[in-house]
């Protein structure tokens, strides 16, 4: 038995890595309006796709942190950011009151089902990816202080 859930750890692991595109999933606005997220981030900017939750300290501290300089990396790299909420149908009633709040200038979509979550093969948040045309060029995992210098390098980096 340990043997078959190491094989399917195993599995899983090397499938998530392997997903090199944006997965077609449709998401909902938090109007209530659906849109793919591949529609979303059909860009030849830089997109950031951040995967968070409102009960998820360093989700929260992370994009805290991009709010702080979100103006100066717009101006001088086109980057765009859509925060994806994986709130679940009791918590994503938080969603918006703290948004408004935060005065977060970005896109913030719902994946109340956690069908994006699942299909980028995710197990837990912040999930920050970068895509360009629609592939995944990065993505780290987790937030630690500082963490958004490195993540703009790799903005930098894919930008030229």
């Amino acid at each position: 038995m340990k043997k078959i859930v190491f094989l399917l750890c195993l599995f899983l692991t090397f499938n998530a890595f392997a997903q090199d595109e944006l997965p077609n999933v449709d998401l909902t606005t938090t109007e209530g309006e659906t849109i793919n997220i591949q529609d979303a981030a059909d860009s030849e900017n830089i997109v950031i796709v951040s995967l968070w939750a409102t009960w998820c300290v360093p989700c929260l501290k992370e994009l805290d942190a991009i709010s702080e300089v979100w103006e100066e990396w717009q101006e001088e790299t086109n980057v765009e950011l859509i925060a994806v909420s994986v709130d679940d149908s009791r918590t994503v009633k938080r969603v918006k009151p703290l948004i408004n709040g935060k005065g977060w200038d970005y896109t913030i979509l719902l994946d109340s089902n956690n069908d994006l979550k699942r299909a980028l093969g995710a197990s837990t948040v912040p999930l920050t990816l970068l895509v360009k045309n629609g592939k995944i060029m990065h993505r780290h995992s987790g937030y630690s202080p500082g963490a958004e210098f490195e993540l703009y390098e790799k903005i930098k980096e894919l930008a030229d």
